[in-house]
C-alpha cells in the first residue's frame, strides 16, 4: 500500500527548501488561513488533530499547549526543540534540512496559537549546515512578509531565532534545553514547576520537536477532523521513521501509522527487506532508548495480534513483551548482530550523556558499562548479568529527567530477551571474540574490546 504523504509531499520537487518554489507548491497558505483565526480555535483544531509529540513522549499537542500560562503582561514564548542526538534517530535532521519552510511556518502558526512574538529553534550544534539552511529560510519568510512587524498586515509581530547547542544529548530534555538556551549549563530542572508555567526565563514557554510544529501545517490546511482520519485510533496523522541498521533501503520515510512491522520491513515501498537473505534477529523501533524486541515479538504481540507501526500496538503487552514507538528511530539487527556487544555501545553512550546531576544515573550508567565492557572481554561472570539487571532497575524512575530510563530500558529488554546469548558470551569468550572481531586470536582480541 502506498503511504499518504503530508510532510514529504513535496520532496521530489527540486529546490523545494527555497521560498518561491515552496511558496508555488501551496507553501504558508496555513499562516494566512491561522491569521484569520482566534488563537484559541488553532490550539482546538490542535486538539481535534490528536497530533500527539513526535520528540518520543508522545503527549497530546494541543493539550500541552492548552496548559500554557498566560499571565497579564508576561512574553510567552515557543522553543522547537532540534536537539535530536537520539541513536538511530535523523528525521529532523532530513526535514530541515531539504523542507526549512514547512517548520518556519508550523513555527508562525504556533507561535500565534501561543503568543509568543520571539520563538525559538534549539538545534544540535553538530547540525552546523542546517543552521545556515534554517537562516537563510527565515530571512526569505521575512523578506516576503511572513515574518517580523505586522505580519501580513494582521497586527502579529514574530521573530525567529536559531540557537546551536554544544552537542549534548541531555539537552534534549525540555528544561535542560531550555537552561542551555539561557546560557547556562544544560542540567535538568526539578519539576514542578513545568515550562508552561515558567520555562525560558521563567515564562510561560511551550517546548515541541521539529517534526511535531511540522504537522502543524497539514492540520491548519486540511483542518483537524480531517488529520484525525489519518491513522488508526489514538495514532492519528502520519510519522516519519528513520530507518537504519541492516535493511537494504536505510532512508526516512513517512507512514500513516497503519502498516505493520513486516511489511515496513520487507516492503520495497519501505525498507526493502534484510541484505544478502539474512534473518531478522531483533529491531529497535523507537530510537535506542527503547526497549529492545526479539524477532518473534516484533511482528506479533503476545497474544497473537499483528503488530503495527503506531504507539498503541509497539507498546501492546508493556515492556515484558512491547516497546515503543519513541521517536522513530527504527534499528533492525540481523541475525549476525551481536546484543551484548550492541548494548555495551549504547551503555557507553549513555554513560558519556549523563549530565551528573543525579546519583543513580552518573555511577549506574557507568557501573552498566564497566560490567559490560568486562563481558564483551570475556573476563565476566554469569553474576555479572544480575548485577546487570539491579543496577538497571535502580537507575529506572530515580532520575530528575528520562535519560536515567533511556539508559536502563535498553539492558533491561536485552537482558529479558537475550539472556541467553549473555550467557553463552561469558561461557564462550573466545568464540564471541572471534564472532565480533574478526579475528582467531583471544589476546588479541581482548586488547580490541578493552583498550589499554
Amino acid at each position: 500500500m502506498s503511504s499518504i504523504k503530508l510532510l514529504l509531499a513535496n520532496d521530489k520537487v527540486a529546490g523545494i527548501r527555497y521560498f518561491e518554489t515552496y511558496r508555488q507548491h501551496g507553501g504558508y497558505k496555513s499562516v494566512e488561513k491561522a491569521l484569520e483565526m482566534s488563537p484559541d480555535d488553532i490550539t482546538e483544531e490542535v486538539k481535534k488533530s490528536g497530533l500527539r509529540g513526535r520528540g518520543g513522549a508522545g503527549f497530546p499537542t494541543g493539550m500541552k499547549w492548552s496548559f500554557l500560562a498566560k499571565p497579564e503582561g508576561v512574553p510567552r514564548h515557543l522553543v522547537v526543540n532540534a536537539d535530536e542526538s537520539e541513536p538511530g534517530t535523523f528525521k529532523d535532521r532530513y526535514l530541515m534540512e531539504h523542507h526549512p519552510h514547512i517548520l518556519i511556518e508550523g513555527m508562525i502558526v504556533s507561535s500565534y496559537a501561543l503568543g509568543s512574538n520571539a520563538s525559538y529553534i534549539y538545534i544540535r550544534g553538530e547540525y552546523a549546515w542546517i543552521v545556515d539552511i534554517l537562516e537563510e529560510a527565515i530571512e526569505e519568510a521575512k523578506k516576503n512578509g511572513f515574518l517580523g512587524k505586522n505580519i501580513l498586515g494582521k497586527g502579529y509581530d514574530l521573530e525567529i531565532y536559531v540557537q546551536r547547542g554544544a552537542g549534548a544529548y541531555i539537552c534534549g530534555e525540555e528544561t535542560a534545553l531550555i537552561e542551555s538556551l539561557e546560557g547556562k549549563r544544560g542540567n535538568p530542572r526539578i519539576k514542578p514547576p513545568f515550562p508552561a508555567i515558567k520555562g525560558l526565563w521563567e515564562r510561560p514557554t511551550v517546548v515541541n520537536n521539529v517534526e511535531t510544529i511540522a504537522a502543524v501545517v497539514p492540520i491548519i490546511n486540511m483542518t483537524g477532523e480531517e488529520y484525525a482520519k489519518i491513522g488508526i485510533g489514538r495514532s492519528t496523522g502520519t510519522k516519519l521513521i528513520s530507518a537504519c541498521g541492516n535493511i537494504n533501503k536505510p532512508g526516512v520515510y513517512e507512514i500513516d501509522m497503519t502498516i505493520s512491522v513486516e511489511e515496513f520491513i520487507y516492503s520495497e515501498e519501505y525498507c526493502g527487506g534484510i541484505p544478502n537473505g539474512k534473518k531478522l534477529k531483533a529491531c529497535i523501533p523507537g530510537g535506542s532508548s527503547v526497549p529492545i524486541v526479539p524477532a518473534n515479538l516484533l511482528f506479533k504481540t503476545a497474544t497473537g495480534e499483528t503488530r503495527y507501526m503506531n504507539y498503541e500496538s509497539l507498546s501492546e503487552g508493556g515492556f515484558a513483551t512491547g516497546t515503543m514507538m519513541g521517536s522513530g528511530g527504527f534499528i533492525v539487527l540481523d541475525e549476525d548482530q551481536c546484543i551484548v556487544r550492541h548494548t555495551m555501545s549504547l551503555a557507553r553512550f549513555y554513560n558519556h550523556e549523563s549530565c551528573g546531576q543525579c546519583s543513580p544515573c552518573r555511577e549506574g550508567t557507568g557501573w552498566m558499562y564497566k560490567i559490560l565492557k568486562k563481558i564483551e572481554a570475556g573476563k565476566g561472570t554469569i553474576a555479572d548479568i544480575d548485577l546487570l539487571w539491579d543496577i538497571q532497575r535502580r537507575i529506572e524512575g530515580n532520575t530528575i529527567c528520562p535519560l536515567g530510563d533511556a539508559a536502563a530500558w535498553p539492558v533491561a529488554a536485552a537482558i529479558r530477551h537475550f539472556r541467553d546469548e549473555f550467557e553463552w558470551h561469558i561461557t564462550h569468550p573466545e568464540e564471541a571474540m572471534v564472532r565480533n572481531y574478526g579475528i582467531g586470536h583471544y589476546a588479541d582480541a581482548r586488547e580490541i574490546a578493552v583498550p589499554a
